[in-house]
């Protein structure tokens, strides 16, 4: 199986218009448009009853001390942690793209509410839902695609993969609260095929090329 985006390269910049926040010159950070990319796939397994996607940056700091704090960076020594950006599931078989902008087209302060889209599609509880806990203005649930927003001032680029899993039954059966570990959980046993493509993204001007 393959996947592939319109969006960026595998292995290039993901735009600014994908992402969740922004560099501003003034303020370090803004909000950006936070379009969900294209994605595509093919040759796909025959048994395929239904299909997954996780997209989560293996890079966010693992203690919150240095980030987006003046005159220092997070070091590139500090443990890092996975952090969920997307969970999408039950797409149906004969589904082979989705489009830009079809499920994320803004940031929606205190999270998308709805757990399934229009479309009928699950979507899962991503991490900015721990990031904003507590913020009076961007606290609640976020369901659904929220993109890049990693720390202006880390001293690393961020990787953002995306991952496609073709699995043997229409609907993936989760215990508790439907956040990555429990997608990932629920996955075993039950994969085809998977396929991932990897984006990167920084709000770091220093890293900028």
């Amino acid at each position: 199986m393959q996947l592939t985006s319109q969006s960026f390269a595998d292995g290039a910049p993901i735009p600014a218009e994908f992402a969740f926040g922004r560099i501003d010159p003034v303020h370090h950070f803004a909000l950006s448009q936070n379009r969900n990319p294209h994605l595509a796939w093919s040759n796909v397994p025959e048994a395929t009853k239904s299909f997954v996607l996780i997209c989560h940056d293996v890079d966010v700091p693992s203690r919150p001390d240095d980030v987006n704090q003046e005159d220092r960076e997070v070091p590139a020594t500090l443990p890092r942690i996975d952090f969920f950006h997307w969970l999408l599931l039950d797409i149906p078989a004969a589904t082979r793209e989705i489009a830009a902008g079809s499920y994320s087209n803004a940031v929606t302060a205190g999270g998308k509410q709805a757990a399934e889209t229009p479309d009928g599609l699950r979507q899962g509880i991503n991490n900015f839902t721990d990031w904003f806990a507590g913020d009076p203005n961007m606290g609640g649930t976020y369901f659904g695609y929220d993109g890049p927003a990693p720390p202006w001032n880390d001293s690393l680029i961020h990787h953002y993969t995306f991952t496609l899993y073709a699995i043997d039954t229409p609907s993936l059966k989760i215990e508790g609260d439907l956040t990555g570990p429990s997608v990932r959980k629920a996955l075993e046993g039950h994969i085809l095929a998977e396929a991932s493509i990897t984006g990167t993204y920084t709000l770091n001007p220093r890293l900028q090329s």
